[in-house]
């Protein structure tokens, strides 16, 4: 499958920078948890870091091709997919009552969002 590509709309900006991924996964300090969620993975260059780790990934991602080219580049994230809107998700779905890390790039028109919803949810 080709290249997914940026929507404005979604106010994509796909991480290119290998060594920044590397960096930014190995940022999980792996202690007093075993699932991380990854929002906004697009092509998942920095969730084939994630992958290399001793956890289970998800990834929730609203942009339906970028759901599909991971399903067909990361055999891997099979069944942790979650093809939704982080912010309008349910988080008690996957992780209900467990410890779990969040990761990403995430989109800039969006950020402060997604962390007050993080702590709603903690």
């Amino acid at each position: 499958m080709e290249k997914v590509k940026a929507k404005k709309h979604l106010g994509q900006h796909f991480l290119k920078d290998e060594s920044i991924a590397k960096d930014i996964a190995d940022t999980l300090n792996l202690v007093g948890y075993e699932d991380v969620l990854e929002i906004g993975p697009g092509m998942g260059v920095l969730t084939k870091y994630m992958l290399d780790k001793p956890i289970n990934t998800y990834v929730i991602e609203i942009d339906e091709e970028s759901v599909t080219y991971l399903d067909a580049n990361y055999p891997k994230l099979k069944d942790r997919i979650i093809s939704k809107d982080f912010l309008r998700y349910d988080i008690n779905e996957v992780f209900a009552g467990k410890q779990f890390a969040i990761i990403g790039n995430f989109p800039y028109n969006i950020s402060t969002q997604i962390v007050f919803k993080a702590l709603e949810y903690r």
